[in-house]
């Protein structure tokens, strides 16, 4: 039995650990004040603000709650421990192997440590090169994160898309939320993403190479993360058709948002209402400011640029295989399978976690 013992103090040790590294108490303080503020009488007045606080409470409580069940198990399983005997021990083996298996799923969120990594996400996916089958190529990869997302119970809504001239579509941006972490997670999905297949849009069926960039941002609603100083931009409205393409249903409701000091633009005219559209616009620019403060290390706006990456040959972070052979390879990590149809059917969880599990200096890198 003292092995048995010693394995069960060694694991609380360890996952006493874990959580001073996550800051347990500081979340659970954190949550507690916002319980607080849920409880005042004027709570409600604004709803806006009611939900974002209703919905941070229950982020928090999804972050604390696994690992107090986790820490209460370990207590309860260390009691027994020292107050049995012989005759418990096949059952104390069977639970130390449980709660090994868990902490191992537990200890999964010490990577994600970054400033914006509990964020939801706003995915882009842009064409490149490639013609009409890069076009396809952003509709086959959207595919793939809704395929993903779906099987993790996410909710994924495209927010703007622009259709192909003959296929697929030339641009499209959806914002993924629902889960934790989605920004730590997806993070390395951020970058040129390459095809290799017989092109169903040649009338030789040749071999074509095809190229899609997919930007991974952290959604910031709070203008209070980034702030930006209103005479830094530069709003247009432009007229947006309506759905299905009829000029009866055309209104002054686009907006373009560009931010002088960087040049970077948001254009959005999914919602038939200005005011919508600005605001969705607004929350793409702030997250695409908060992702090149990270990616350029900036403490202030002003010392930003804006990204210049393009969608080609020799800029790509994974390159997809479908002829002559089946293969995806993730260029950074190393991880690659011969089970593409899967991968693009949205089964992307080992390719996360090979990213998710580089040391932060090799992704930089």
């Amino acid at each position: 039995m003292d092995e048995l013992k010693k394995k069960i103090q060694e694991l609380r040790t360890e996952a006493k650990q874990a959580a001073q590294l996550i800051k347990l108490d500081e979340l659970l303080k954190n949550r507690e004040e916002l319980r607080a503020e849920m409880t005042k009488a004027d709570f409600w007045r604004s709803n806006a603000n009611a939900q974002n606080i209703a919905k941070a409470e229950a982020g928090l409580g999804a972050r604390i709650e696994p690992w107090q069940k986790y820490l209460g198990e370990l207590d309860e399983l260390q009691e027994l421990a020292t107050t049995g005997d012989d005759s418990i021990r096949s059952e104390l083996e069977d639970q130390i192997a449980k709660l090994m298996a868990r902490f191992a799923e537990l200890k999964t969120e010490l990577h994600f440590r970054e400033p914006f990594d509990e964020h939801e996400v706003i995915l882009s996916i842009y064409a490149g090169a490639g013609g009409t089958d890069a076009q396809d190529w952003v509709q086959m990869l959207l595919r793939m994160y809704i395929r993903w997302a779906e099987s993790h119970g996410l909710k994924i809504s495209v927010i703007e898309q622009t259709a192909g001239e003959e296929a697929g579509l030339k641009s499209v941006t959806a914002a993924v939320g629902g889960g934790s972490f989605l920004y730590g997670k997806l993070a390395g999905e951020h970058g040129v993403h390459r095809l290799v297949r017989l092109s169903p849009f040649n009338a030789n069926n040749l071999r074509q190479t095809s190229f899609a960039k997919v930007e991974i941002l952290p959604r910031i609603d709070k203008p209070s993360q980034i702030a930006i100083d209103e005479e830094d931009l530069k709003i247009d409205v432009f007229r947006s058709g309506g759905r299905g393409g009829q000029s009866v249903n055309t209104t002054d409701s686009a907006v373009r948002i560009t931010h002088l000091p960087t040049g970077l633009s948001v254009a959005i005219q999914n919602e038939r209402s200005q005011l919508q559209n600005k605001e969705t616009a607004l929350t793409i620019l702030r997250s695409r400011l908060a992702a090149l403060q990270l990616a350029q290390h900036a403490k202030n706006l002003n010392d930003i640029r804006g990204p210049n990456l393009s969608a080609e040959w020799g800029s790509q972070i994974r390159n997809y295989v479908l002829h002559p052979y089946k293969q995806v390879k993730d260029l950074r990590t190393g991880y690659e399978t011969t089970e593409a149809e899967k991968v693009l059917d949205g089964h992307l969880d080992p390719l996360i976690e090979a990213w998710v599990e580089k040391p932060a200096e090799s992704q930089a890198a």
